[in-house]
């Protein structure tokens, strides 16, 4: 009677031993989207304004207008302080006066993620690793000249607006670790 009872409690184990493994392999692994893995590892740079002057016939003719900011990974720039506004600045007058990426006549056809790329590629190159994760626009307009001038003369309400290149994203800084 004893052997039967004890037989009886060890298929008991092994059944629930048995249930509960199962049931512990067939659970779905979490998953974790890129877009929060790359919030996770990194920290928002905020860029400058910053007017890049077009060039054309020896003279200026115009001004881009941008606004660009950075995701940057977080373990990489603990302690480093890179001067990644000068060097924004300077791919940005490399890529739209040097390299003229934007045809002002045709500012529908701007490939706003070649540009991205451009960015990242040339300030990780700069910096020797991979510290820039993601370049974000957040305003890259263009105001000639003529425009300029003509908004000197204007009341405040009736100024020409710069045309838009590209329309930016609304920033929303995580939280920061003291960069």
């Amino acid at each position: 009677m004893i052997k039967l009872l004890l037989t009886g409690l060890w298929v008991c184990a092994v059944t629930l031993g048995a249930v509960y493994g199962s049931v512990q392999m067939s659970k779905p692994k979490p998953v974790v989207d890129e877009a929060t893995q790359l919030r996770n590892k990194s920290e928002l740079v905020k860029g400058e304004n910053i007017n890049v002057p077009v060039l054309s016939k020896g003279a200026v003719q115009g001004y881009f207008i941008t606004k660009i900011s950075f995701l940057m990974d977080k373990e990489k720039i603990k302690g480093v302080h890179l001067p990644t506004t000068e060097m924004m600045t300077d791919e940005l007058f490399t890529l739209l006066v040097g390299n003229k990426m934007v045809d002002l006549g045709n500012t529908k056809a701007f490939d706003l993620d070649g540009f991205r790329k451009a960015i990242k590629a040339k300030l990780n190159e700069r910096f020797q690793g991979e510290y820039v994760l993601d370049v974000l626009v957040e305003q890259l307009d263009y105001l000639s000249k003529d425009d300029i001038r003509t908004n000197g003369e204007r009341p405040q309400g009736k100024q020409v607006q710069p045309t838009k290149i590209v329309e930016g994203v609304k920033l929303e800084a995580p939280a920061k670790s003291g960069h």
